[in-house]
């Protein structure tokens, strides 16, 4: 796998050994990730990504030591130094704390942060389809967690999940909320479709408001769809016509069987992907 690694001023072409069991990364998981892709050239919604980075690094308590603009800067950088900068390529910058404050040095410290950038090829999914079960855990209450950010200490509670459904014969995990109803499945946003409607969980800030499910949401509507956020219960799923996912590891993919229940790969879930792909080779291409 092609990959390249920004840390400290430098491009490596080695993963570098950064923590040990000192840091508060290691021990205790302050660390936060983003993740955009290059498709053929094409970087959409990089923006979006490096911000909410920011954003995520701030809800854990660090604090950024580069600007947004120059981690955009950087993702270009590395994409054009990639062997193949057309390539499907995975852009995932990273901050983590090395030291903590408080009692028991619990708490990390902000000026402690700091900053990596791994960047390596990684084909996206065939649009193709896959299969998903109610796994018994739920995404945290807001006050439980910090469910805004795209926390490292909030995917052990995903993989528990996708483990109980992977144990059971099935590629992924839907989640419901604390209240009970849909939120997402285990590392993706969720989407199904009634009549001709696509109905995503309004956002209520204990799962991750994803770039490219706003950017769906948005793409399908102004393409005359009717596209809306609502409350989506565990019953809407399984008596959905069609179910689908949005993320940035397969952006649109099907879920064409929900338990037994078999889905077909529907038109509104075709015309999503459609649209994001469009979209997405209609902006500025960097390599």
């Amino acid at each position: 796998m092609a990959a390249l690694y920004y840390y400290d001023g430098t491009w490596l072409d080695e993963n570098p050994k950064l923590v040990g069991p000192a840091d508060h990364s290691l021990f205790l998981a302050s660390a936060v990730f983003d993740a955009a892709r290059a498709i053929d050239g094409f970087v959409p919604d990089l923006e979006n990504h490096c911000r909410r980075l920011i954003a995520s690094a701030e809800a854990i308590g660090l604090r950024s030591p580069v600007p947004a603009e120059k981690i955009m800067e950087l993702a270009i950088e590395g994409v054009r130094r990639m062997p193949d900068p057309r390539a499907d390529i995975f852009i995932r910058p990273m901050m983590f704390a090395t030291r903590g404050s408080g009692y028991g040095g619990v708490v990390p410290d902000p000026d402690s942060t700091e900053f990596v950038f791994p960047i390596y090829e990684m084909p996206l999914p065939e649009f193709q389809g896959f299969s998903a079960a109610f796994s018994t855990r739920r995404r945290p209450a807001r006050d439980m967690a910090a469910t805004t950010a795209k926390a490292a200490s909030l995917y052990p509670n995903s993989g528990l999940a996708l483990k109980e459904v992977n144990d059971a014969g099935f590629d992924n995990a839907i989640m419901l909320d604390p209240n009970g109803n849909i939120a997402e499945f285990a590392a993706a946003n969720l989407y199904i479709v009634r009549d001709g409607v696509a109905l995503t969980p309004t956002w209520n800030a204990t799962f991750l408001n994803g770039v490219t499910r706003r950017r769906v949401l948005g793409l399908l509507q102004e393409a005359g769809v009717e596209a809306i956020e609502t409350t989506v219960t565990a019953d809407d799923v399984r008596n959905a016509d069609e179910v689908f996912s949005t993320g940035n590891f397969a952006k649109v993919q099907p879920c064409t069987r929900v338990e037994e229940r078999e889905l077909p790969i529907g038109p509104v879930t075709t015309k999503a992907r459609e649209l994001y792909f469009d979209w997405a080779r209609g902006t500025e291409r960097i390599a």
